[in-house]
């Protein structure tokens, strides 16, 4: 989802596609909170881990 994100957000900037970069910044945030959640060990949707 991060690199999803980034890719999304480099193709809006690039392209100069306002929709692009803000879906590409919501992916790369939530990707983020993510990784984040699961490197503290909290459960993420009932799994211990989130791969």
């Amino acid at each position: 989802m991060i690199t999803l994100g980034i890719i999304l957000l480099l193709i809006g900037v690039l392209a100069g596609i306002p929709i692009m970069t803000t879906i590409g910044t919501i992916l790369l945030v939530i990707g983020v909170v993510l990784l984040i959640a699961g490197r503290i060990g909290n459960g993420i949707g009932g799994r211990a881990h989130y791969f």
